[in-house]
């Protein structure tokens, strides 16, 4: 991949040494869990995984920003440029403190306010997908062993897999009414949860993923899978997904008609 290719190769590696740390923290006896403000839950794993890929970045990008979820937005030590590193350390740690598999880290590089490249991996699961921008999406177990990936051609809103977040999340906007009328009203509903619907999505096993609202680290990798894969994230209006927007998440075919759902039916 000209131009990202050794982005992407330090983004594996960067993996490599999250897994080592999360795998290692995973189910232990041990682990410890506090709040955060948002009454979210942190565990030690997080704080581990996102300091580790700080140092390195330091060390390998020292041009590059970088922000996170725990240790929020530094500028690079060379000074500000234009490329900042987004950084999830365990999206899923609710999952990943009640012993559930569904959690990875998430890392993306953008350029300005455009994610270029991202990559998720979820060593529970032994599986990783990755992009950059204009040489297609892959999954596999790591950077050699991969399958280029698309999203599904499922063009009718009864024929799709609808997959969601949070109710709870959209109940509190105003929209549970008509998620609940889309899980009805099409194949079949499932809630996989957090980065794991929209990887399904990019990999043709679903066609839909909603969540009510994310904060950057959360969505800025899955935007270039989704979108080299084939597929269309935005937040509702239509406009890109970003920083505390909802995103929508689709094969293309069904987008349209998705947000016209979300934004029409209220009462």
């Amino acid at each position: 991949m000209a131009g990202y290719a050794d982005d992407l190769a330090l983004a594996h590696l960067l993996a490599d040494t999250a897994d080592s740390i999360s795998m290692g923290r995973f189910r232990a006896l041990d682990l410890r869990v506090e709040s955060k403000p948002d009454l979210t839950p942190v565990s030690d794993a997080d704080t581990a995984v996102e300091q580790a890929i700080r140092g390195t970045l330091a060390r390998a990008r020292p041009r590059d920003g970088v922000l996170g979820e725990e240790f929020g937005s530094t500028v690079a030590a060379a000074g500000r440029g234009s490329r900042r590193w987004v950084i999830d350390p365990i999206d899923g740690t609710k999952n990943f403190v009640r012993g559930v598999p569904i959690w990875g880290t998430l890392i993306a590089l953008l350029e300005g306010d455009t994610p270029v490249a991202g990559l998720v991996s979820a060593p529970a699961l032994g599986r990783r997908w990755w992009a950059a921008r204009g040489h297609g999406a892959f999954a596999g177990k790591h950077q050699h062993a991969a399958t280029r990936i698309n999203v599904s051609g499922v063009g009718r809103l009864a024929d799709a897999s609808f997959c969601y977040a949070s109710l709870n999340g959209w109940a509190d906007t105003g929209r549970l009414e008509p998620v609940v009328d889309l899980a009805l009203n099409t194949w079949r509903s499932r809630a996989y949860g957090d980065f794991y619907g929209y990887m399904l999505l990019a990999e043709g096993a679903l066609d839909i993923m909603i969540e009510p609202e994310l904060s950057l680290w959360d969505v800025a990798a899955l935007i270039p899978i989704i979108t080299e894969a084939g597929g269309t994230i935005t937040e509702l209006t239509g406009r890109p997904a970003g920083d505390k927007t909802a995103a929508i998440a689709t094969n293309g075919l069904l987008h349209e008609t998705i947000l016209t759902a979300l934004t029409t039916r209220q009462r």
